[in-house]
């Protein structure tokens, strides 16, 4: 389990963390969402013992990682800007990453070769950007690592690849127990993988739960009223109303099942449930219409 707890780090006065606190379960996928500057990177590089919290704990399997090699071990990571020596091949970064994690699978390195398709004699530094995007998943799912920490992972893969990498890993997931954590603004490809989900936003963590959990949580409702829209109670939870001709659309905090109950109880013409996207769950847990979309008039 990797476990973040009140994390505190400021640079130059920026306070980029604000007490935030995690916990990313074993064994299943993590996905860790937030607007640009939201922390989401800081964070990460306090979970890869890159850096180290002003205050507050970061613990991987109930130790601190930071300056810790056996627990650093057990987690790999791919940043979306993956480094690696200038003058290194495919097959030279292998070796350097060899070296760090001793349950190294070279039968699937030899594997993954084939499903990459490119030189290992190759110089990283010659490639193209996805070309190295994918040399650093060929490298990193060889480790082995009990923990997978990825920082916009896919960005720059065209889509065959893409879902090549996500079969790959999701695999590991259900093969091998690894415990993936993900952060990244392709919510849509998020939806598709995560159990659990973090909402991030100005160095703080607004909330964690499953993913199931969160869907249930909120509901989008479309309704045609017999005559006039009613006044909403103030019980409800509004957070967002929109109406094209007699059909209204909500946003609405709570249970599908006690909202639907409530507004049914107006007798309305039609009333439908509608599942929500992890898009739309982001935008209203970020703050609703101010964080939507608006029209700009230039």
């Amino acid at each position: 389990m990797i476990e973040v707890k009140n994390l505190v780090k400021t640079f130059d006065g920026f306070r980029a963390l604000d007490g935030a606190s995690i916990t990313v379960p074993d064994g299943g996928v993590y996905g860790l969402v937030g607007p640009n500057g939201a922390g989401k990177s800081t964070i990460i590089r306090h979970i890869t013992g890159i850096y180290r919290g002003d205050s507050g704990e970061v613990l991987v399997d109930g130790e601190p990682i930071y300056e810790n090699p056996a627990k650093k071990a057990l987690v790999a990571v791919i940043h979306d800007n993956w480094s690696y020596y200038s003058n290194a091949t495919v097959r030279d970064m292998m070796q350097f990453y060899r070296s760090f994690y001793p349950n190294y699978d070279m039968e699937r390195y030899e594997k993954l070769k084939g499903v990459f398709n490119i030189n290992e004699k190759s110089m990283i530094r010659r490639m193209s950007k996805g070309m190295q995007k994918q040399v650093a998943f060929w490298i990193t799912m060889c480790c082995r690592a009990k923990y997978l920490v990825l920082d916009e992972p896919v960005d720059g893969l065209d889509p065959v690849v893409r879902r090549q990498v996500w079969s790959i890993l999701m695999n590991d997931v259900s093969e091998y127990g690894t415990t993936v954590l993900v952060s990244s603004h392709n919510l849509r490809e998020l939806e598709d993988v995560c159990d659990h989900v973090g909402i991030m936003n100005k160095g703080q963590v607004l909330l964690e739960r499953s993913l199931s959990e969160l869907q249930e949580n909120i509901v989008k409702l479309q309704v045609v009223w017999q005559e006039e829209e009613p006044a909403m109670p103030a019980e409800l939870s509004v957070l967002h109303t929109s109406n094209v001709g007699r059909v209204y659309t909500y946003i609405i905090r709570g249970s599908a099942k006690a909202v639907q109950e409530r507004i049914g109880a107006w007798q309305p013409v039609m009333l439908e449930a509608m599942p929500l996207s992890l898009e739309e769950i982001f935008i209203y847990e970020l703050g609703g219409e101010q964080y939507a979309v608006q029209d700009i008039i230039l």
